[in-house]
């Protein structure tokens, strides 16, 4: 009776495991090739905004950059801002203006700087 339990449970485990495999190797269907293509989209366009310019942002969470300095994640029309010289009373929703310093390398996304409160 032990033998028998032990097969079928070891057919579970094997049937859930190549099933496992071939979701691997198909790469997740079409949300993968999709979220690709958006990324691909994204590095093709130009920026909506421009150095030396003043957004109005929402903050939508913080990251901690490579020196140590707590950096805001804005975007605008889904472009990602990395907001600095922010006050510890910020909290994410936040609403602030922020000015435009620079982009990365690739344009891609930009750094600015916090102004004030919206």
């Amino acid at each position: 009776m032990l033998g028998v339990a032990s097969l079928v449970l070891g057919g579970i485990v094997g049937l859930l495991f190549v099933s496992w495999l071939v979701g691997r190797i198909r790469g997740g269907g079409g949300e993968r090739e999709e979220s690709y293509q958006r990324h691909r989209d994204a590095q093709q366009r130009e920026p909506p905004v421009e150095i030396g310019d003043v957004e109005t942002v929402a903050i939508e969470e913080f990251t901690t950059h490579h020196t140590g300095e707590r950096h805001a994640v804005c975007k605008v029309e889904g472009f990602v801002v990395f907001v600095q010289d922010l006050p510890e009373s910020l909290e994410a929703t936040d609403v602030i203006q922020v000015k435009i310093l620079s982009f990365n390398s690739g344009h891609t996304s930009a750094t600015a700087t916090f102004l004030e409160r919206a």
